[in-house]
C-alpha cells in the first residue's frame, strides 16, 4: 500500500500547525538558531515499525537541512534497545518537529505491532486480519497503512468504496431482500455488495439475494461455523464483531475468508519510543 505525498503533508502541516501555532516559545527564546545537534530514535520495547518515512517528512518539512538517516524500516521487527532512525540538524527544528513526528510513529507502530499478533494467531487459516472503519478522525489512511504493515489488510477506505448493507440499512429498507434489489439498480456493476447478518435465516436470505460477502456479526462460533458450510463459497465470509485476540482463533476455526477487527485501529497503545540526543 502507497500512501499519497499530498495526503501525508496535509495530515503534517495539520499537526505541526496544531502543536505550534505561533512558533515554540520555549525553544525559540531559549538557543540560537546554528546551534547544531545529533540524535537517534530508540524502541523502549519491542514490536513492528510503521510510519518511519512519515516521521522523516515531518522534519524535512519544518527544515529541509536536516538529515534523517533511517535504519530499520516500515514492516520490520524490534526489540527493545534497536535503534529505528538518527537525525542531525539544526537543534531548534528537532525539538519543533520531535513530538508530531513521535506522535505519528509510535500510533502508526503500535498498530502494526497489534496487527501483528493477530496475524500470528490466525497462522495456519486461510483467511485474513482486516481492519474497519474504527479510525482517529483525520489519520485513517495513515492508520490503514499501519494496519498493512504488521501483515493485515484492509476493508473499505470510507462510505463511498464498498456497499455495506447494515443492520439499520436492512431495517430502513424493509428487509434484506427488498435492499439488495433496489441498491442494485442504482450502483454500477463493478461495484461490490456485502450485508450483515446476525442469524442463519438472515444468511439465507443474503445468499439468495445473490450478494458478494456476508458478514457474520457477533455469532457465536458453532453458528458462525454452521453459516459458512451452508455459504459453502457462494460468497465471501467475513467475522466481526468483538473479536478479541483471545477469540481471534477460535473464530478462523470456522473457515470464515475474512475476520475483521476494530481493535488494531481504535483500542491500541501507541508503541514506546524516543528521540535522543547525543
Amino acid at each position: 500500500m502507497n500512501i499519497d505525498s499530498l495526503y501525508i503533508d496535509g495530515i503534517i502541516r495539520n499537526a505541526i500547525m496544531e502543536d505550534m501555532p505561533y512558533g515554540d516559545i520555549t525553544t525559540d527564546n531559549l538557543l540560537n538558531d546554528n546551534d547544531m545537534c545529533n540524535g537517534k530514535f530508540i524502541c523502549k520495547e519491542s514490536g513492528v515499525i510503521s510510519g518511519i518515512n512519515v516521521a522523516k517528512r515531518v522534519f524535512t518539512l519544518i527544515d529541509q537541512g536536516i538529515d534523517f538517516f533511517i535504519e530499520i524500516n516500515d514492516g520490520q521487527k524490534v526489540e527493545k534497545g534497536d535503534i529505528i532512525a538518527r537525525i542531525s540538524g539544526k537543534t531548534s527544528s528537532v525539538l519543533k518537529g520531535e513530538r508530531t513526528a513521535l506522535n505519528l510513529l509510535q500510533r502508526m507502530s503500535g498498530i502494526a505491532g497489534l496487527t501483528s499478533l493477530y496475524v500470528e494467531k490466525v497462522k495456519g487459516y486461510n483467511c485474513r486480519i482486516v481492519d474497519t472503519r474504527k479510525t482517529t478522525p483525520g489519520l485513517r489512511l495513515l492508520e490503514k497503512y499501519a494496519v498493512t504493515c504488521g501483515g493485515g489488510y484492509n476493508h473499505r477506505f470510507s462510505l463511498s468504496d464498498t456497499v455495506l448493507i447494515k443492520d439499520n440499512h436492512i431495517v430502513a429498507a424493509g428487509g434484506i431482500d427488498n435492499a439488495v434489489k433496489i441498491i442494485k439498480t442504482r450502483i454500477p456493476h463493478t461495484t461490490k455488495i456485502e450485508v450483515e447478518t446476525e442469524t442463519e435465516n438472515q444468511v439465507r436470505q443474503a445468499v439468495e439475494a445473490g450478494v458478494d460477502i456476508i458478514m457474520l456479526d457477533n455469532m457465536s462460533p458453532d453458528l458462525m461455523k454452521k453459516c459458512v458450510d451452508y455459504i459453502a463459497g457462494r460468497a465471501i465470509t467475513e467475522a466481526s464483531g468483538n473479536v478479541t485476540i483471545d477469540t481471534v482463533r477460535k473464530t478462523a476455526e470456522t473457515g470464515v475468508d475474512i475476520i475483521s477487527v476494530g481493535a488494531i485501529t481504535h483500542s491500541v497503545k501507541a508503541m514506546d519510543i524516543s528521540l535522543r540526543f547525543e
